[in-house]
């Protein structure tokens, strides 16, 4: 009986270990099916495709686009300023010494043409004048004398000294007279007018333009110089593009072409001019050369002002390029990528070649990559392409 008893266990023992052996193999068998399943999934996963749903489209304001053709520039970049042409400016002073009486201008006043700018005084006005109608006096009389003699000369009745005479006093009057009547009017005084009851000390000094007056140099009661300038006014009507190009793009611009013109803290603006005449002598320390340019349109002028700096683009060449939207453009490390679609929600990252940028727009040099009804997201793709 002993002896079943042993044998029974034996056999459980058998049994169990058997059990064991199958249940551990089928676990494991289990596992490795479950790893092997895991694995594959793994290895089907595109890192470059990604799924939008719509709500995250329309959420998203996102866009879809195809490459076109969209025009390109070459350019030459240039720095500078607005200007005004030499006419268009005036240092005005008095032409004869004197003390400013009265001045009432602050840089920015508008004026015009013959408008009193200030007024000067000098006691030695006065004897300029008084000359002036002495000689005015002098010359009726020795014109008519002069007149006379020349009629007896040619009947001889009287001797040539006396006609000489009469003729070189007269010469030498209308000389002195002619003189004083040009400082007169240098002085703004009318001759015409002029008499003992009206010469003054007092002079007035006008504007030879209309325009605004830019810096103002004088004050009640100073001294001025023939030499010195007293106010400079400016006519900005005929503002002008003033740049300088390196001389190795001289061969690249001609009169005519279009320049593009951004003010220095204004980046989104584009004013619109054309090369107006191209200097033909380099500057020897910078080694450039200026280039003057027009405003195109004519209304642009009143936003601006002489002197303010000013970046410019003149095109050289223009072409035809295919081309997407630069926002649908990722730069990543140097390399660029897009998201083209492949359908209703799944979209793939793809590697291109970009080439020049401009206007918002972005060259595809390999652009014949793509099928030409090819969609791509041309808004909101760079979070989606760099994430």
């Amino acid at each position: 009986m002993m002896k079943n008893i042993v044998n029974n266990f034996t056999n459980f023992v058998s049994l169990t270990s058997i059990s064991l052996l199958l249940t551990l193999a089928s676990c494991n068998s289990k596992d490795k099916s479950e790893t092997s399943f895991k694995d594959t999934t793994l290895e089907n996963v595109d890192p470059d495709a990604i799924t939008i749903t719509e709500n995250q489209f329309k959420s998203g304001k996102m866009e879809l686009g195809k490459i076109t053709m969209q025009q390109f520039n070459t350019v030459v970049k240039a720095n500078g300023m607005f200007a005004v042409p030499p006419q268009n400016q005036a240092d005005v002073s008095a032409y004869f010494a004197g003390y400013v009486k009265d001045i009432d201008l602050l840089p920015g006043h508008a004026v015009k043409k013959g408008q009193v700018l200030f007024t000067i005084e000098n006691p030695g006005y006065v004897q300029v004048q008084q000359d002036f109608l002495e000689a005015k006096g002098r010359l009726n009389y020795l014109k008519s004398d002069y007149e006379r003699q020349k009629e007896l000369m040619v009947d001889n009745v009287t001797s040539k000294k006396n006609f000489l005479k009469a003729e070189s006093e007269y010469t030498v009057t209308l000389a002195q007279y002619q003189s004083l009547r040009k400082k007169l009017s240098l002085m703004n005084i009318d001759v015409n007018t002029l008499s003992g009851d009206n010469i003054r000390s007092v002079i007035s000094v006008p504007s030879p333009l209309s325009g605004y007056t830019t810096t103002i140099n004088a004050s009640r009661g100073m001294y001025l110089n023939p030499s010195d300038v007293a106010v400079t006014v400016t006519n900005t009507d005929d503002l002008h593009i003033e740049l300088k190009i390196f001389e190795k793009d001289l061969p690249m611009v001609k009169v005519g072409q279009q320049i593009n013109v951004r003010l220095q803290n204004d980046r989104e603006n584009v004013y619109l001019g054309k090369v107006h005449l191209v200097n033909k002598t380099i500057n020897d320390q910078e080694r450039t050369i200026a280039i003057h340019g027009d405003l195109s349109n004519e209304e642009d002028t009143k936003l601006f002002a002489p002197g303010m700096y000013i970046e410019a683009e003149i095109v050289t060449t223009s072409a035809d390029h295919p081309a997407l939207p630069s926002d649908a453009v990722a730069n990543i490390d140097n390399d660029f990528f897009v998201l083209v679609k492949e359908d209703n929600t799944n979209f793939k990252r793809v590697l291109v070649k970009i080439g020049a940028v401009n206007n918002g727009f972005t060259q595809i040099l390999n652009a014949d990559d793509f099928e030409p009804n090819t969609e791509f997201l041309t808004k909101g793709a760079f979070n989606l392409i760099t994430e």
